[in-house]
């Protein structure tokens, strides 16, 4: 049998063999010697960035660092203008892997990877996905990810699919009727796992709840669901493995670096440190024990077309205290740094965390498939949902009254009922948003 999947990553130019031998190497390292496997593996990739990219000697303003935390946090910002100014000797968008972040936390940008680094992210995932029985050459994927809409794009990328053994399933419906047609797709078509947007996998299992359906019973080939680029809450993953009758796993990562965490069989949220390098650090970049919360700080460990090293990726996290340097674990995600909701009295609570109270509420009544939460003023919230009823007086005033209760006093909610919710461009359901900041 022919592998597709690898075959067409060789014939781009990225060295997949060479990374899955390199990716064999870096595994092979004990425990007792990793610590300096990682200090001579982040080093040289700042030394190598100092000394071939001239836009990252702007960023430091030095050519020499002593100490690990002297070196400046990079930041989204520091990437908005041309990626060809921002390459390192050499390279040029013509003999490397380009991208561009989808700009669900603000400031898109299009960033570069070289080829035997996209090869080992590659070579990473395959083996992370492989955990699960999962063969990117033959297993084939029930994809909940966006779609463009322009005829070409969208043609381009189902052939793209197809090569991929992936079926895009199209998720700006998420209607009875849309899901119905979903479903259909699943009798007939032996997948063996699905992965995408959480929002959207989660409102598949609502529906499938609502028929009395288990995902299991009509798709039996499936293995595994992996969601991904969204919050998974607890109750969440009850309610998709309830209704698909097979683990679920929670991937966390970011386009322009690779997986970040993921979660292994035995549920551990294994951070990737094979090819990044994952800190923790409070508001003014310094270094917090595991077990505190703070700005998740990754450096991309071998990208020599392109500097990212110290990038704050904008989410906060939490490292797991039994974490090693070669296994770190992620305990907690918390969100993203412009999800904060600043309140009349100064309080600032995480948007996530009230989010997910309002959704508990909603949940309570199983009336409310989706909704979002956006901070329109300092003492105002606007709630869109949609539903198969509109709300109660009684059920706003009740859900008001926790929300007082957790947030505070006097505070204005306004809902608004929808037919569906705007997601963004990539599909993406931004679940808080804050205008005020």
């Amino acid at each position: 049998m022919i592998k597709l999947f690898d075959f067409a990553l060789l014939l781009g130019g990225f060295p997949l063999n060479v990374a899955k031998s390199h990716l064999d190497e870096i595994l092979a390292i004990p425990e007792s010697e990793f610590d300096d496997f990682m200090d001579d593996r982040k080093w040289s990739i700042v030394n190598y960035h100092l000394s071939n990219n001239s836009h990252y000697q702007k960023i430091c303003n030095q050519k020499h660092f002593e100490k690990w935390e002297d070196i400046p946090i990079m930041k989204k910002s520091d990437f908005q203008l041309p990626l060809n100014q921002r390459l390192s000797k050499s390279y040029t968008s013509k003999n490397i892997y380009t991208n561009k972040t989808s700009g669900s936390g603000g400031d898109p940008f299009v960033f570069g990877k070289d080829k035997f680094c996209h090869a080992l992210i590659w070579a990473n995932i395959i083996r992370r996905f492989g955990w699960y029985g999962i063969d990117f050459n033959c297993s084939w994927q029930a994809r909940f990810y966006g779609m463009p809409v322009d005829f070409l794009a969208n043609k381009i990328l189902r052939v793209k699919d197809f090569l991929s053994h992936r079926y895009r399933f199209s998720i700006f419906d998420l209607s009875d009727r849309g899901l119905e047609k979903i479903v259909a797709k699943f009798k007939s078509k032996e997948f063996d796992y699905i992965n995408g947007y959480t929002s959207s996998i989660v409102q598949l299992a609502k529906y499938l709840r609502k028929q009395n359906l288990i995902l299991k019973d009509i798709c039996p080939s499936l293995k595994v669901c992996i969601v991904t680029s969204e919050m998974l809450f607890d109750d969440d993953k009850q309610l998709l493995e309830a209704q698909f009758g097979v683990p679920v796993v929670n991937e966390y990562g970011a386009s322009e670096l690779d997986v970040i965490a993921f979660q292994d069989p035995h549920g551990d949220w294994i951070v990737n440190s094979e090819t990044l390098f994952v800190e923790i650090v409070d508001d003014a970049g310094k270094l917090v024990p595991n077990g505190v919360e703070g700005r998740i700080i990754v450096t991309l460990l071998y990208n020599k077309a392109h500097p990212m090293i110290r990038y704050d990726v904008g989410d906060y996290g939490v490292l797991d205290e039994k974490s090693t340097i070669k296994k770190p674990l992620l305990k907690k995600l918390i969100g993203r740094t412009n999800d904060f909701a600043t309140l009349p009295s100064g309080k600032k609570p995480a948007g996530m965390t009230f989010y997910s109270i309002t959704k508990k509420l909603f949940d309570d009544q199983g009336n409310v498939k989706e909704f979002i939460i956006r901070q329109t003023r300092i003492n105002t919230f606007e709630i869109e949902y949609t539903s198969e009823r509109e709300l109660t007086e009684n059920e706003i005033r009740r859900i008001e009254k926790v929300m007082g209760d957790f947030l505070e006093p006097d505070l204005i909610y306004n809902f608004v009922r929808r037919e569906s919710l705007n997601r963004t461009s990539a599909g993406k359901l931004k679940q808080f948003t804050s205008l005020v900041n």
